[in-house]
């Protein structure tokens, strides 16, 4: 195990110290044992049902403030190859016409939205996620766009972000993202090691990977995400390393560092990986430790649990102003009033709660071009819901909740959460602080977030499974 590692380059730097004591009191604590939520909802998906619907989408969308622009999410469901790490809602396919058709259900759906929202609403921003958006084609590209923009235009100050799989990339899709708009791009490098990436079914050179990068950036896309996972089979932590500075060599603008979550239960082609080849929970907490502090040591500030960004990107800005937030995308800067989803499996988030289409292409399908909304369950959010919610959101991204702040916004339905601080705290004493309405999570205990996020989870149980907490 590495020595003390202290990262400071913002308040919301993690501190891990990884002394025997320490990883002790961590284990003790079920950082190495437990599996938790990620958190990127609360509740999390598991917990949507099918009483909430079609109906509740369509009131809650014609009802948004026009004053406040939206987000919109456009998913993209398939891939040319299928990477067996990977638990999205994906499918592969050798040929366009499954492609195309599904853009053309899409644009129906588009249509439903315009026809549905209120007149004026502006688009804040944008995002294609999947699968792989650059599986499109130039032309499908200017069709989606076209429509997006008839039915919300930009705001004035927007961000356009696409998903990128530089091995189904080209110059031509770039210019077609590119003179749509697009200002941000998300490149998916997981690990540059041969045998890492054989092993998650994922071959992608670094020269290709950089000639992706340099080719966004001649197109005047000059902000670059890379998203880089630990805990893959046959990973260790030289790979990891070598990755990192090739990685680094990119100049990204923000780079997400996720743990692999084995879940080969709900993602049926993770059995293609041979559990005997992962590493181990030490060995995972070791290399999220040490890529921390190789980004850490680049100048990058440390943002969340698992991001980092350039001092002038915009997240890194939004981290140190409290104005961090945390969606379905990971960590974001983005405040809009509420996050449209489109397309097979994405989920809406609206102030009063969110919505889920039908995650089976098939399904997506056959609602829309029956000309229903493909919304097939969801979550009502109540008060108390609410304030839960937000709690988990402060402290997965500012590691503090300020009481007297929920107190202000939510009165006495703040009370439940008041009490679970006061047991967390107990519960958790060395690692958390809990004093002057302020309960917050300290620099020892930053490994420990998403475990002690849980405790303010009114749904999770003991029995669900998720992902490990490390």
């Amino acid at each position: 195990m590495s020595t003390l590692i202290s990262i400071k380059a913002t308040h919301l730097i993690c501190d891990y110290s990884t002394k025997m004591t320490d990883l002790n009191a961590l284990t003790k604590a079920g950082l190495f044992e437990k599996n938790v939520p990620r958190y990127t909802s609360y509740p999390t998906a598991p917990h949507f049902h099918g009483d909430v619907g079609g109906a509740e989408f369509a009131f809650w969308l014609e009802t948004l403030d026009i004053l406040k622009p939206v987000s919109l999410y456009i998913h993209i469901p398939f891939c040319e190859r299928l990477c067996w790490f990977c638990a999205c809602r994906t499918q592969g396919v050798t040929t366009l016409s499954p492609v195309e058709a599904y853009v053309d259900v899409l644009l129906e759906e588009i249509a439903m939205f315009k026809a549905t929202r209120p007149e004026g609403l502006k688009l804040g921003r944008l995002h294609f996620g999947g699968g792989s958006p650059t599986i499109l084609t130039p032309a499908l590209i200017d069709k989606l766009m076209a429509a997006i923009l008839d039915a919300t235009p930009f705001d004035e100050d927007y961000e356009f972000s696409v998903e990128i799989d530089p091995t189904a990339c080209d110059d031509d899709k770039i210019e077609a993202f590119a003179r749509s708009g697009m200002n941000r791009a998300s490149i998916g490098v997981q690990d540059f090691n041969p045998k890492v990436q054989e092993a998650i079914g994922r071959p992608q050179s670094y020269e290709l990977t950089r000639d992706t990068v340099e080719a966004l950036r001649h197109h005047g896309i000059n902000s670059v995400n890379i998203d880089m996972v630990y805990g893959l089979p046959y990973q260790g932590l030289d790979e990891l390393k070598n990755t990192v500075e090739l990685v680094q060599s990119l100049s990204p603008d923000r780079v997400a560092l996720f743990g692999y979550a084995h879940v080969p239960w709900m993602a049926k082609r993770q059995k293609m990986i041979p559990e005997e080849s992962l590493p181990g929970a030490h060995d995972r907490f070791e290399q999220a430790e040490v890529a921390a502090r190789m980004f850490a040591d680049k100048g990058m500030d440390v943002i969340g649990i698992d991001h980092f960004a350039k001092p002038s990107d915009s997240l890194a800005i939004a981290a140190r102003n409290g104005h961090l937030r945390r969606n379905f995308q990971g960590y974001t800067d983005d405040r809009c009033i509420a996050l449209i989803g489109l397309g097979a499996s994405s989920i809406s988030r609206f102030p009063q709660g969110y919505i889920q289409n039908n995650a089976a292409t098939t399904n997506y399908i056959k609602s829309i071009t029956s000309g229903d909304w493909s919304a097939a369950k969801g979550f009502s959010l109540g008060m108390t819901d609410q304030i839960r919610a937000r709690a988990i959101e402060a402290l997965m991204c500012d590691f503090e909740i300020n009481l007297e702040a929920l107190a202000a916004v939510y009165g006495d339905f703040v009370k439940p959460v008041r009490a679970d601080c006061a047991r967390l705290a107990r519960a958790y004493k060395g690692f958390v602080s809990h004093k002057d309405d302020r309960f917050k999570i300290l620099p020892e205990g930053r490994a420990l977030t998403r475990i002690i996020a849980s405790g303010f989870d009114a749904f999770n149980a003991p029995n669900h499974r998720h992902s490990s907490a490390i």
